[in-house]
């Protein structure tokens, strides 16, 4: 394995641009109070950020995706044991893609 400077030099560059990303995020709100909206809309921007990444994974894999999510979403409320929803939403797509395949080898 060889070190090519411009490979190395590349990835310092994204490590410095991430960093000036987030600490500029908070010299700024630490210089400046945003008004209360803001921080109204940044508590609740997690929630559709994720939703951003997750649907179209979800709408990629078509029902098997959004069976698979629906059991995540009810042992995760049921249980409140996020490593148990994993587990079961792994499985709910292993189970489901090995189901559509003996269904459409018949």
């Amino acid at each position: 394995m060889t070190l090519r400077p411009d490979v190395l030099l590349a990835i310092i560059g994204m490590a410095v641009a991430t960093y000036l990303c987030r600490a500029g995020g908070y010299a700024l709100f630490r210089a400046l109070r945003p008004p209360r909206y803001v921080e109204v809309v940044l508590q609740h921007l997690p929630g559709p950020i994720f939703m951003a990444y997750a649907m179209p994974a979800l709408a990629a894999h078509g029902w098997k995706g959004w069976v698979a999510a629906v059991a995540v979403v009810a042992v995760q409320y049921a249980s409140r044991n996020l490593a148990a929803a994993i587990l079961v939403g792994v499985g709910a797509m292993a189970g489901l893609g090995a189901f559509e395949a003996w269904y459409l080898a018949r």
